[in-house]
């Protein structure tokens, strides 16, 4: 399975073209950055911060900025996972991203299952069960964070 994302041509671009491989690295940083840039205010809101400032406002606005930078960091991720399969599938520190990531994409799913969440997005009360899970979402995606950074000095 590996061996068919090391020998697609994208694979290949970016391990014969130093500037396709600074662009697509940039795409993935540009992704984190707007991932955690829209998701970390929004759990911090969803936390009990800044409490003057309307979840039902800047909840769906947050929500899909963060979409897509999640979009654009996956579509990166995978390409330069690509370059390097076989490396990066035995690195420990990108084992940890994964199960964090995992970890962190089932509790984005679950929350927004929740009827509590969904009305607190509305404008609705802001529950301690919606605190919690949004204090436990802002520390599993620094993880992912801080894992991903890993990857590079192991």
């Amino acid at each position: 399975m590996l061996e068919v994302f090391a020998a697609w041509p994208g694979a290949a671009l970016l391990r014969d073209t130093p500037t396709a491989y600074i662009f697509v690295n940039a795409g993935h940083i540009l992704g984190i950055g707007l991932l955690l840039g829209a998701i970390l205010p929004l759990d911090l809101r969803l936390a009990g911060l800044w409490p003057k400032v309307p979840i039902a406002i800047i909840g769906p606005f947050l929500t899909r900025a963060a979409a897509i930078g999640l979009g654009l960091t996956l579509a990166c991720g995978l390409w330069l996972f690509s370059v390097r399969p076989g490396h990066y599938a035995g690195n420990a520190a990108f084992q940890a991203k994964l199960v964090l990531l995992a970890l962190a994409l089932v509790n984005v799913g679950l929350q927004h299952r929740r009827p509590t969440f969904r009305a607190t997005l509305s404008g609705g009360p802001l529950s301690a069960s919606v605190r919690i899970s949004a204090l436990v979402s802002a520390l599993l995606w620094l993880s992912v964070l801080v894992a991903g950074r890993w990857i590079g000095f192991l």
